[in-house]
């Protein structure tokens, strides 16, 4: 590295390390505005280049003492170099995590490990480079420093892997192939031993203590009867209407599809056990035992808790090559055994965008060991079943969500050990479907849910096949509607200067928005439909409703649009601020940012700047004279935990601080009855006013309740935004 981009690096390498400093320490203070979230989202991407760089470093900084004197200047100069760029790198990927870590849905414990042992890194590999010249930086002190560096390297990983896939992640193939043992019936609850196990699986590793993507964690009961930040995961009793159910329904190329398609999906069993425990009032306690026997919650249940079915022992061919399995193992087809030391093979083929009939083909090789066979959302046809047919050992077929069709099925009704046919989300239809059912021989279970097949037809299947278990997940009867989700709203930011559009949507394509601004509740005849040229010029609320045919129409929801027309050139703060909300100073009050209600919400600490021992006063300058008619604050409000807004708010103006006068003095009505957590607007108008100096005064409201008189007991004031109007 020639001598200029040496000097260049060396005072980057500098800036970065106090930058980063500097972002650890302050962290929580700091707002991230949105155009440098993707900054922060290249962490998972830059990371790996570091990690290769600095081991490099090391290596090469070791290997110059196993060699002669005179090549130790050649070593000596591609190990600096080395950690020189690995450190820089480190130091980008560092603060590009914090950024990162500012985001929702990431804190606790792991974060905390995973933060400050990459900072570690950046750390310590800034200064091997540093003292990688001087004289004392012998043998010992290189092989040492290089081990920690490595092991802080691997540790830091670790902590990363956790926070991106969940706990366990690097030992989890280990823990799947453990066998555990199973509860006994008799003692087992439906929550902890059948639906619990799903969660932890396929839900967990994004939602949990660590990382809570959407506010959501599985982590434990109280936990997921909260909720997240689109609302309650279930209602219990009705599946039809749970947010838990619907996000697992919808198609896989839906962004809102759950789990994500990059994490294992669940099974159609795992599905239909969560849509009845819902229906049956999802308790955390009851007994598997305590449902009724022809319960299908009790029924799945059973099934799994049974375990492996007794089949496999009774193969009666032998294994396949292992060479052979080998080739035919890919990306998208995965033969694997269905139990230790078992010749039954389990095949399973992925991505509809590549599948062709063809992979089938080329399992003929195998075609005696296959026994069980999974195509689910794969584009198989009718024809497809043809190829299915030698699989003459097959024991179990999965066609979910298929192209195939009722006349498909003859193919395959010669397979005489089929016992498990899954035809959920197919197209098969009621005419002619019990004629083809009545060839197979050996079925046992039969998946329909999501077909055309009405809960009668269905119910006249079971009584004609007593030997054949019907499972038809969650039914919506004839007459039931889903409820739709609130409006949403688009705007950045609800605070405007002089007027904006109102910019309100809905994920369901074709629900319409009816609103009002007068205060009143939406209906579906007389309130207007939201278009996007709705433009407001006042401080409004607006109410909302979703209505859509066929559906339930949504709750009301309001959006407060609050205009602020002037914003001060200089604000300072005359008074302290309670330690837990600092916010960002004297700046909270104008910045455009509203606060949001839930200290699960990184915004909380962000937005809402508050007092309690003392004023909050602030002092606005202006340098040309504005005219001002009305002040407004936004506040929160919640008895519980001693937050109530101000006893008064005193506006002072005047050309200058030794001109001033009372323009104003607001006394907001406070509570009469404990109120769950609001938001509201403070509002004192008054007549027109020319001022360039004002003070604002808001003074707590005395806690007269409090136990200690002889101390100065005040509640909280939590303040994000004043509008100057």
């Amino acid at each position: 590295m020639n001598n200029k981009l040496s000097v260049v690096a060396r005072q980057a390498l500098i800036v970065l390390n106090v930058f980063a400093l500097f972002l650890l320490l302050f962290s929580k203070y700091i707002v991230l505005p949105f155009w440098m979230q993707p900054l922060g989202r290249m962490h998972p991407a830059l990371l790996h280049f570091p990690i290769v760089v600095l081991i490099l470093g090391v290596i090469m900084g070791l290997r110059r003492f196993a060699v002669n004197q005179q090549a130790n200047t050649s070593f000596d100069g591609y190990a600096r170099n080395l950690l020189l760029v690995g450190a820089l790198l480190a130091g980008t990927t560092v603060i590009m995590g914090l950024f990162l870590s500012r985001e929702e849905g990431y804190s606790g414990e792991v974060l905390v490990w995973h933060k400050w042992s990459g900072a570690s890194i950046f750390f310590m590999s800034s200064a091997m480079y540093w003292i990688n010249d001087k004289p004392w930086f012998k043998k010992a002190v290189a092989w040492s420093s290089g081990l920690v560096l490595i092991a802080v390297i691997l540790f830091t990983g670790h902590y990363g892997g956790v926070l991106s896939h969940g706990e366990n992640f690097i030992i989890q193939p280990i823990l799947a192939n453990i066998q555990k043992p199973l509860v006994p019936i008799e003692k087992a609850i439906v929550y902890d031993d059948i639906i619990y196990p799903i969660f932890s699986a396929k839900c967990a590793s994004c939602h949990n203590l660590q990382k809570q993507k959407g506010e959501l964690s599985f982590a434990d009961s109280f936990s997921i009867k909260k909720g997240g930040k689109t609302g309650k995961l279930f209602v219990a009793g009705n599946p039809e209407i749970s947010l838990l159910l619907q996000r697992v329904h919808l198609p896989m190329d839906d962004e809102k599809h759950m789990p994500p398609t990059n994490r294992a999906q669940l099974s159609p069993d795992e599905i239909n056990l969560l849509g009845w425990w819902v229906k049956n009032q999802a308790s955390f306690t009851q007994k598997v035992l305590e449902l009724s026997p022809t319960d299908p919650l009790r029924q799945l249940a059973s099934k799994m808790l049974k375990g492996p079915e007794a089949v496999e022992d009774n193969f009666d061919f032998s294994a396949a090559d292992e060479k052979i399995v080998a080739k035919l193992n890919s990306d998208y087809r995965v033969i694997l055994p269905v139990a230790k030391e078992s010749p039954g093979l389990d095949v399973r083929i992925y991505n509809k965008d590549i599948y062709t009939v063809k992979q089938l083909e080329e399992l003929g090789e195998i075609k005696n060991q296959v026994v069980s066979l999974s195509l689910a959302k794969l584009p198989v046809k009718n024809e497809d079943l043809n190829k299915v047919s030698m699989f003459e050992n097959l024991r179990k077929l999965d066609i979910n969500f298929t192209e195939v069709n009722t006349s498909g099925l003859a193919a395959i009704s010669s397979l005489k050990y089929l016992n498990t046919l899954c035809l959920s989300g197919t197209k098969i239809s009621s005419s002619g479907f019990k004629e083809v059912l009545g060839k197979f021989k050996n079925l046992a279970t039969v998946t329909l849910w999501s077909t055309s097949l009405s809960a009668q037809e269905i119910s006249q299947l079971q009584k004609t096949f007593k030997n054949i278990n019907f499972v038809e997940g969650f039914v919506i009867d004839e007459t039931a509607k889903l409820k739709l989700n609130p409006p949403q709203v688009k705007n950045k930011s609800l605070v405007f200067s002089s007027s904006i559009d109102v910019a309100l949507f809905h994920p369901i394509n074709g629900t319409e928005i009816r609103y009002t601004i007068d205060g009143t509740e939406p209906d579906s005849i007389s309130s207007p439909v939201f278009n996007n040229s709705t433009d407001i010029s006042k401080t409004t609320n607006v109410k909302a409703k979703a209505f859509k045919q066929g559906w339930y129409s949504s709750d009301v929801v309001e959006f407060s649009y609050l205009k602020n027309s002037f914003v001060p050139d200089s604000t300072t703060l005359l008074c302290q601020l309670n330690s837990r909300h600092l916010a960002e100073g004297a700046n909270t009050f104008f910045n455009k940012k509203l606060g949001v209600i839930g200290a699960n919400n990184p915004a909380w600490a962000n937005y809402w700047a508050a007092v309690r021992d003392n004023d909050l006063i602030l002092e606005c300058i202006f340098k040309s004279p504005i005219t001002l008619s009305s002040f407004g604050m936004h506040i929160m409000v919640e008895e519980v935990t001693g937050i109530y807004p101000p006893k008064t708010v005193e506006i002072w103006g005047g050309d200058n601080p030794k001109s001033l006068r009372l323009i104003t003095k607001i006394s907001p009505k406070q509570p009469e009855k404990e109120e769950k957590v609001s938001l509201k607007f403070v509002e004192g108008v008054f007549a027109s006013r020319k001022v360039s100096y004002l003070k604002i005064v808001a003074k707590p409201t005395v806690n007269l309740n409090a136990k200690d008189k002889t101390k100065k007991n005040n509640y909280f004031i939590l303040v994000d935004e004043m509008f100057l109007n």
